[in-house]
């Protein structure tokens, strides 16, 4: 039978009672002898009764303890949860915290065994991504040093082409440093009020010539035509690196001879940004990761098609930085929307008047 710690007490209790009744109304016509011999049995009772509940309750139970991490390390959780609101029992309560404990500690060790492996990944893409161009000038720079070329032509062409090697080298480290500053919060944000339409139309004109290979049109689209433009608080420098990324992202994986619209929508206290193209689109298992450094959807793209994969990562921390978020709405045909929003500018109160400068 399975007795609780309850009815073992009062189990307990009534039969020492009972002994101890029964040993004073027979004890004054007893002799010493006799008298000695009741006391003995109500000792060996009363030991009977309470290693039976030790038996019970404390040993049953660590048994159960036992059992319990046993099943915590073939990760068999589900077998654990017979729980119930309340439970008097001190050592169910700590068989309960215990498992619960491991749990917790099991869900650690997954998490840093999955962060383990995004190491591994990070420090093999970050390799692969420093050694092409360091190998390619390294080939360049051999080939001229060995003075088999007569050419003087040519001996410029591969000096250009070491220069650019290593031009984007240093573009690589200096994101890596970038990120690696926006991460540890080093780089802070410097605010201004500013046209946020203006800042897109020069981003079009930068890009003119690579949407122009494409034949992509770019398109802006304003929820407010107002003569005072779209302004926003934010820091132009870094939303303009930001932009940059994304329309220059939405015009290499969109459908050539399509379009790349760019969407300011005036809120209440912010302003929504939205930059879409009319591509493939984003299969829902690479949403997630899109943001993280030097990660590829297509693993067979070069750099010069694909990039570094540290746009989007740069673009994700600045964006945080100013206290938003950078969401992705994509299916598979229908192309890729990317979107964030900015801070409006405090409009000031009547009663005050802003100073001349």
């Amino acid at each position: 039978m399975d007795f609780s710690s309850r009815s073992i007490a009062i189990l307990i209790a009534l039969l020492v009672a009972a002994v101890l009744v029964t040993f004073a109304w027979t004890v004054p016509t007893l002799p010493f002898q006799q008298a000695f011999l009741a006391a003995g049995i109500t000792v060996a009772a009363c030991f009977l009764l309470v290693y039976l509940a030790f038996e019970a309750l404390i040993f049953r139970e660590i048994n159960n303890i036992y059992a319990g991490l046993e099943n915590v390390k073939r990760k068999e959780f589900r077998r654990l949860s017979n729980k119930f609101l309340f439970r008097p029992e001190p050592l169910k309560r700590m068989r309960e915290e215990i498992l619960q404990m491991a749990e917790r500690k099991q869900r650690e060790i997954d998490e840093l065994k999955r962060l383990q492996t995004l190491r591994r990944e990070f420090l093999a893409d970050v390799s692969h991504e420093l050694k092409t161009p360091i190998f390619a000038a390294q080939g360049f720079l051999h080939t001229v040093l060995d003075g088999d070329m007569d050419d003087e032509f040519l001996r410029q062409k591969f000096l250009r082409k070491a220069a650019t090697s290593l031009d984007t080298l240093d573009a690589l480290v200096q994101d890596l440093v970038t990120i690696s500053q926006l991460e540890k919060g080093v780089v802070r944000m410097r605010r201004q009020v500013f046209d946020l339409a203006e800042l897109v139309r020069e981003i079009f004109e930068q890009l003119e010539s690579r949407a122009t290979q494409r034949q992509v049109k770019l398109e802006l689209l304003l929820s407010n035509e107002s003569v005072g433009g779209i302004l926003v608080l934010a820091d132009r420098n870094r939303i303009r690196q930001v932009l940059v990324n994304l329309i220059d992202n939405a015009i290499k994986y969109g459908r050539e001879a399509g379009h790349v619209t760019v969407m300011l929508a005036e809120t209440t206290k912010a302003v929504r940004i939205s930059v879409r193209d009319d591509g493939e689109g984003i299969p829902k298992q690479h949403q997630n990761r899109i943001f993280e450094r030097f990660y590829r959807i297509d693993k067979s793209r070069s750099r010069d098609s694909g990039g570094s994969g540290l746009g989007l990562a740069i673009s994700k921390h600045i964006v945080e930085a100013h206290k938003s978020t950078i969401r992705v709405h994509s299916e598979a045909g229908q192309g890729t929307s990317l979107e964030f929003k900015l801070a409006k500018p405090r409009k000031p109160t009547k009663t005050t008047e802003a100073p001349q400068t």
